[in-house]
């Protein structure tokens, strides 16, 4: 499968002890695409549901990240076997490297960006990648200095980067930056952390079109042309954020954007 799906069902915050059952919840509520991470500490329970479904491994996207706090690639090479034997899944379908820095340090404006330090964790992703471990190498959390880094030393372009998208914080530069280079960008957070739900702006123009404000949020991010990964352990709510098949006006996109949010 070469074609990413255009919703993905997201693993942050999902505790071991539940991520089995929204895996399983997941695929029967119809979400092929699957994004975690090592860091999310929830890959072993993943992979036992994977394995214990029914679905066509060939049919699901799998998407993981390399700790961000590991930057060498001896290190990244390990992370890359654990997170595979863990999946139990045969390949990965998307790798990416989960921050430019470690979360320690990342809000930290004038820190070094680990410029080296990433390339060598790329070289590792881009030798799994070689070996048929990964079938897609990216980056996460990364800004256009990050990815001209990884682009201009590694003459390669990252398939994905995945950023906080939502209303009220788009990253109009920075997505532009990403298509301009030809690359994926997925939308984490596309519900604002659920900060969007009670949004009285977006309860109105969501009412127009008869849907909640998670739908609305969704489109929202899909008419960015971003790929949204909303996070629910919800059943009927996973079911409901996969019912899209609307679109959003022109002037009603125009007015979402002009919310103003953390």
């Amino acid at each position: 499968m070469n074609m990413i799906p255009s919703v993905g069902l997201g693993f942050w915050q999902i505790k071991k002890e539940d991520a089995s059952r929204v895996l399983k919840d997941g695929l029967e509520a119809g979400f092929r695409h699957i994004d975690t991470a090592i860091g999310y500490w929830n890959e072993k329970e993943i992979g036992d549901a994977l394995k214990g479904s029914n679905v066509d491994r060939e049919s699901i996207w799998i998407t993981s990240k390399v700790l961000a706090e590991v930057k060498t690639y001896e290190g990244t090479k390990k992370l890359i076997d654990e997170s595979l034997e863990r999946l139990q899944c045969g390949y990965i379908d998307l790798m990416l490297i989960h921050a430019p820095k470690p979360w320690s340090v990342m809000n930290i404006p004038f820190w070094p960006r680990y410029k080296k330090a990433n390339l060598a964790v790329w070289k590792a992703l881009q030798e799994a990648r070689d070996a048929g471990k990964i079938k897609y190498i990216g980056v996460s959390n990364f800004n256009e200095k990050d990815i001209e880094n990884i682009i201009k030393n590694s003459g390669e372009v990252p398939f994905a980067n995945q950023i906080r998208v939502h209303i009220g914080h788009t990253q109009d530069k920075l997505r532009k930056f990403c298509k301009e280079n030809g690359m994926v960008v997925e939308a984490y957070s596309p519900n604002g952390k659920g900060s969007l739900m009670k949004n009285k702006k977006i309860s109105s123009i969501a009412k127009k079109y008869g849907v909640s404000n998670a739908q609305l949020c969704i489109q929202y991010a899909l008419q960015l042309g971003t790929i949204p990964l909303p996070r629910s352990k919800s059943k009927n709510h996973m079911e409901e954020n996969l019912k899209i098949g609307f679109t959003i006006s022109e002037s009603d996109m125009i007015e979402l954007s002009k919310i103003k949010t953390l």
